[in-house]
């Protein structure tokens, strides 16, 4: 490595400035990522609308004639929502069988593909645009299977809604109160982990994974969160925003995590780095999570 990218200044110096100890460093060591899954058969679920079948009646109201735009807008994100997810696996498995399902098919395509895990994508809209069928469907789908679980941004909301938590916005307002001019929760946030010996921390701090987890830095793109976490969950990692960054299901024979943040950005991120002289710090802890993620699925 090219010593004069690493920063002369003693670690030590500079930990009295920070707000908090997040690494004691202002930078992460070159780290190679070595696939440590050998198989994993992972199915990776749109959340997103698809066409007219899936919308509500509030939707068709609030759109209008705009209909058509909107949902060709819901499969543009959904394209790169997917295909970040599947760069993921592929980058992190040394063989990977996957399969892409439609929110309102899983329950079918878990049944025919036979998973280790299953990823729910993010969302675009409010749920209250989604057909109540779909979320109907769903909620009976995520309570029951035994599959284990990982669930993005919208999809984390949408696993508390089926558990009996609330969407409302981050100015705790029903979705439909509040549709424009939301405070958000944008680009690379910190992150308090809550519950630093559950297992998905492991490895997080850089350059000593040993040392326990206190912080996650990761992207946020959300104008919603859940009011509650729902029973039979465990809270491990909030914010000042948004209480519920982060929890886990572990009963009823069921492994549920899910994440507000998106976790899956980190290759997208690596892939638009500059060098590979250092770890991009923005997002290795996205990887990591979903890496152990993983581990824990296939173990």
């Amino acid at each position: 490595m090219n010593q004069n990218l690493i920063p002369a200044t003693d670690p030590a110096e500079i930990s009295g400035s920070l707000p908090f100890p997040f690494t004691q460093q202002t930078y992460c060591r070159y780290e190679p990522i070595h696939q440590r899954i050998d198989e994993a058969r992972v199915l990776v679920v749109d959340n997103l609308l698809r066409d007219e079948r899936d919308v509500s009646a509030v939707a068709r109201q609030e759109w209008g004639v705009m209909l058509g735009a909107q949902l060709r807008r819901e499969r543009h994100i959904a394209g790169l929502a997917i295909e970040n997810i599947l760069n993921n696996i592929s980058r992190l498995v040394k063989r990977p069988a996957t399969e892409v399902a439609h929110l309102s098919e899983v329950a079918e395509a878990e049944s025919r593909f036979q998973p280790d895990a299953i990823v729910l994508s993010g969302t675009l809209r409010d749920f209250d645009y989604y057909h109540q069928s779909i979320l109907d469907d769903f909620g009976e789908f995520i309570r029951t299977t035994k599959t284990p679980v990982l669930a993005i941004c919208g999809g984390h909301q949408l696993v508390g809604l089926s558990f009996g938590a609330r969407v409302i916005t981050l100015d705790k307002l029903e979705q439909h109160e509040q549709r424009e001019e939301r405070p958000q929760e944008y680009q690379y946030r910190f992150v308090l982990i809550t519950a630093p010996e559950d297992p998905i921390f492991q490895n997080i701090n850089c350059p000593d994974p040993e040392a326990p987890a206190r912080i996650l830095r990761v992207w946020q793109n959300h104008g919603l969160q859940l009011d509650r976490i729902p029973a039979g969950f465990n809270l491990l990692a909030s914010s000042y925003l948004c209480r519920n960054q982060m929890m886990v299901k572990r009963s009823d024979g069921q492994l549920i995590y899910t994440v507000q943040f998106h976790l899956e950005k980190s290759f997208e991120d690596w892939n638009k780095n500059r060098t590979r002289w250092e770890h991009p710090n923005d997002s290795r802890d996205g990887r990591i999570l979903f890496e152990n993620f993983l581990l824990l699925a296939t173990s």
